[in-house]
């Protein structure tokens, strides 16, 4: 005698097994990965700080 199967959990374990393929491969075709953004994102805020640190003359917080 063959296994007993619920069909709607097969049906739904299919189905997002091929979604998680699909977001797979979106991500690879359209995304960077979490440890890319976090460096480039790093990357911006150091080139930031080096330009700050670089003006002439420091910006007045004085209201007089």
């Amino acid at each position: 005698m063959g296994e007993i199967v619920n069909l709607r959990r097969a049906r739904k374990a299919r189905d997002r097994s091929r979604d998680e393929d699909q977001a797979q491969q979106n991500r690879i075709r359209h995304g960077l990965s979490k440890a890319e953004k976090h460096l480039s994102e790093k990357t911006r805020a150091q080139e930031a700080k080096k330009l700050e640190g670089h003006r002439r003359d420091a910006p007045d917080d004085k209201s007089s």
